[in-house]
């Protein structure tokens, strides 16, 4: 992934993280302020009902004590009590003129001070009564209470229920203006959470077409490599075909050409030691003759090696029991070949891998494995012919070790569509099972089509 692309989608995604956090925030920091709002809006209207039931109250009471006061005949205890009754009233009702204007907007500070100068005056009209005796009240405290002190108490009620009203109103507006505030705010996070989720939905089609295009990459770099590798086992299989073809034709040069050369040489110079009396020229002839064959042995095992002709021209176990007696010759190695069933027909190339494979693995053995004993089973059964090799070397961890020469036994097995398995474990020897499919038109030995 380019630089450029981890910028965008860090970006992006830490865009929508970023717009999402203060979606959060500004939900909680609204929320709290309109819970906060709406508290002390249900607390100033509570304090504002209770000042007003207050007022009200206090009212109806002084107009009690005031009736009491006016027209019973009390003594004079009585009468004190009554003014205290009075005095105590008027002070409640100060307070709570003092206290209630704390609530007001000012817009309705102006009907609450007309209230509050309603109940001074009134509290001035009952002045006078504290200074009339007994015949004073009887003879003007009726007239009094009708003409004074219940008109204004009337008016000062009228006030308090016009305030009580004014609240109500009040209560109602802040109730809208807080479910306005509430409507706006949930409108902005709305609005936030839009642009996170698109913000989110643009990040989320990128990634998608990124990754997209990364698995197109993928895959056609992918389809390159197989294309490549097939490329490389037919390559492989070229170069092993014309390897053999090379093989054979220099084995064959070498067997036709160079070795019925020397072997006319060989010929001559017996005759020629044959015709000769001088004994000089004798001893000559007969070191020559013996370089000569020394010569035809290694031309012979050069060819052979090369590609031996039996292969070819008897088969493929014979080539291998071939092999393994020469093997035992060169370096002491014991080597068993035991066929079960295997056709003299097979194809060039299933001959060819078999004998390579063998003579892979012999060679390993003698290089590397320090093995006494090797047995080979070839056995040809119906669709297949299958190829065992064991060994009782010192073995090999098979998972790490991969020389070049069991690379090259896989890939010829691989190039016939065989299956080759090695198992192998240190001090327990080594064992190589081969399968190869076979042409339908393979005969086995006993008359049956493989």
């Amino acid at each position: 992934m380019s630089a450029s692309a981890h910028i965008v989608l860090i970006g992006g995604f830490g865009g929508m993280l970023v717009i999402m956090a203060v979606a959060a925030i500004y939900s909680s920091r609204i929320s709290r302020e309109l819970q906060v709002a709406n508290a002390r809006m249900r607390q100033d209207y509570i304090l504002r009902a209770r000042t007003l039931d207050q007022i009200r109250q206090s009212l109806y009471e002084s107009g009690n004590v005031v009736r009491d006061y006016v027209l019973v005949d009390n003594d004079e205890r009585t009468t004190e009590t009554l003014r205290e009754e009075l005095k105590a009233l008027r002070k409640e009702m100060d307070e709570a003129c003092e206290t209630y204007p704390d609530s007001l907007r000012a817009g309705e500070k102006v009907t609450f001070e007309h209230l509050c100068n309603e109940v001074q005056t009134y509290w001035s009209t009952l002045v006078p009564l504290f200074e009339w005796d007994a015949t004073a009240k009887r003879a003007r405290g009726y007239a009094f209470l009708r003409e004074q002190v219940l008109p204004r108490r009337a008016t000062v009620l009228a006030i308090a229920r016009e305030i009580s009203e004014v609240n109500d109103l009040a209560l109602k507006e802040n109730e809208e203006r807080i479910n306005d505030a509430f409507v706006g705010s949930q409108r902005r996070v709305q609005l936030i959470a839009a642009s996170g989720l698109g913000l989110g939905l643009i990040v989320a089609i990128v990634a998608i077409a990124y990754t997209w295009l990364l698995e197109w990459i993928a895959y056609r770099r992918y389809r390159e490599s197989l294309e490549a590798r097939d490329e490389l086992k037919a390559l492989s299989a070229r170069l092993v075909k014309a390897q053999e073809d090379e093989r054979r034709t220099i084995s064959r040069e070498l067997h036709d050409e160079v070795g019925q050369s020397l072997t006319a040489l060989l010929f001559d110079i017996e005759n020629m030691a044959a015709t000769s009396s001088d004994g000089l020229s004798q001893k000559g002839l007969q070191k020559i003759k013996r370089l000569v064959e020394n010569s035809i042995n290694v031309v012979r095992d050069m060819s052979l090696l090369l590609r031996p002709s039996m292969l070819d021209d008897l088969g493929l176990v014979p080539a291998l029991q071939w092999q393994a007696r020469e093997v035992g010759k060169r370096t002491g190695l014991i080597v068993a070949v035991r066929d079960e069933a295997v056709s003299d027909a097979l194809p060039e190339e299933h001959m060819s891998c078999v004998y390579r494979v063998v003579q892979e693995a012999l060679s390993n053995c003698v290089k590397h494995a320090d093995a006494k004993n090797v047995l080979v089973v070839v056995r040809q059964e119906l669709g297949r012919l299958l190829l065992r090799i064991e060994d009782d070397g010192k073995g090999f961890d098979h998972q790490r070790v991969r020389g070049l020469g069991l690379v090259g036994m896989s890939e010829r097995v691989a190039h016939l569509r065989g299956k080759c398995e090695i198992e192998s474990k240190p001090d327990r020897g080594t064992s190589i099972r081969i399968e190869l499919p076979l042409p339908i038109d393979v005969m086995v030995p006993d008359g049956k089509t493989a």
